[in-house]
């Protein structure tokens, strides 16, 4: 064999090696994408995430027990920035945005009120506290009770 087809034989074995090496993660391990976010959204994103299983709790915005106005407040103190005790509040004073980039916030409810609030992961996933008997979790926005109550997106976060 000619040294050049040697070479191209030694990468080809190199890169069938490093392809064993790694392993295919699926999405729910997947981290967020954090490239390019501020130390405000990365706060914001990982005390989020490390939420996910804290039970629900009417006016709860500590690690003991939160609701979705509440887990917002939490994270978002978490980073050094203040917003509103309400979802409605919140919807109503904070910066709005047309396109949601990981740590702004998503709103929901009729067109009068905004009723719930989640963060947004990144991803088509939202992080969230969905009531009573229930934790707070990650879920995909894709579901149509989402889509048809989506109210807009506010991003207080440098």
């Amino acid at each position: 064999m000619a040294p050049s087809g040697r070479g191209l034989l030694t990468c080809l074995f190199i890169l069938m090696l490093a392809g064993c090496a790694s392993r295919d993660l699926t999405p729910i391990e997947a981290p967020p994408n954090r490239a390019g976010l501020s130390m405000e959204r990365a706060l914001i994103l990982s005390h989020a995430q490390q939420a996910i299983g804290t039970p629900y709790r009417f006016g709860g915005n500590t690690p003991d027990g939160l609701d979705c106005s509440g887990l917002v407040e939490m994270t978002y103190r978490a980073a050094g920035i203040r917003v509103p005790r309400s979802a409605d509040e919140q919807f109503r004073v904070l910066p709005q945005v047309k396109t949601p980039r990981p740590g702004d916030l998503l709103f929901f409810g009729d067109r009068r009120k905004a009723t719930h609030v989640g963060i947004y992961r990144g991803n088509g996933q939202m992080i969230h506290a969905p009531g009573k008997g229930r934790a707070v979790v990650s879920v995909p926005l894709e579901i149509d009770y989402w889509q048809a109550r989506f109210l807009g997106a506010a991003s207080p976060a440098p």
